[in-house]
């Protein structure tokens, strides 16, 4: 009698690794064709299945024109000590500073943000983002006036600093 269950559960044994053998392939190569292939490739691959091949997805078109996005950090507490940059002095500055040198379009952002200043204490303060997309062919034009802005925003507000970010970006209007 236990000579029978034990031969049972060895045949259920091998039958459930058999459909796990089978089937495994089959699934990673399921489960890759929904993860751009990568995890499915691997295992599938790994298990002896196509590693996912026949469900890779085309890569998605190449859309718009080659732009440089430029995020300019402000901030408006004022090391100094003094009254802290106002809604209405900081929309002045984009109208007078900004505006002329990118009429084709900006996005300002107020937000809430921290720093180590100068002498090394943390300034939590409100703050302002100014987002500047130009066609990545005006980059070196573009420079010159980000850095006029920079350097007006600290010398008008007494900052310490303006942070600057850059990054390539396609962009389509």
């Amino acid at each position: 009698m236990t000579w029978n269950i034990t031969r049972t559960r060895t045949r259920v044994a091998l039958a459930t690794a058999g459909i796990l053998l089978t089937a495994a392939p089959t699934a990673y190569a399921t489960l890759g064709g929904s993860l751009g292939g990568s995890l499915g490739s691997t295992l599938g691959g790994s298990l002896g299945g196509s590693g996912g091949d026949e469900t890779r997805e085309a890569a998605a078109p190449v859309r718009g024109a080659a732009f440089v996005e430029t995020r300019l950090l402000f901030g408006t507490e004022r090391p100094d000590g003094g009254p802290a940059v106002t809604a209405a002095q900081f929309t002045d500055f984009v109208d007078r500073e900004v505006t002329p040198s990118f009429p084709d379009g900006l996005t300002v952002q107020e937000g809430r943000g921290q720093w180590r200043d100068a002498g090394g204490t943390i300034e939590k303060e409100r703050s302002y983002e100014l987002i500047l997309l130009y066609p990545a062919r005006e980059a070196r034009a573009s420079d010159r006036k980000i850095e006029e802005i920079r350097a007006d925003y600290r010398k008008a507000f007494a900052q310490e600093a303006v942070a600057r970010v850059d990054d390539r970006k396609r962009v389509d209007f």
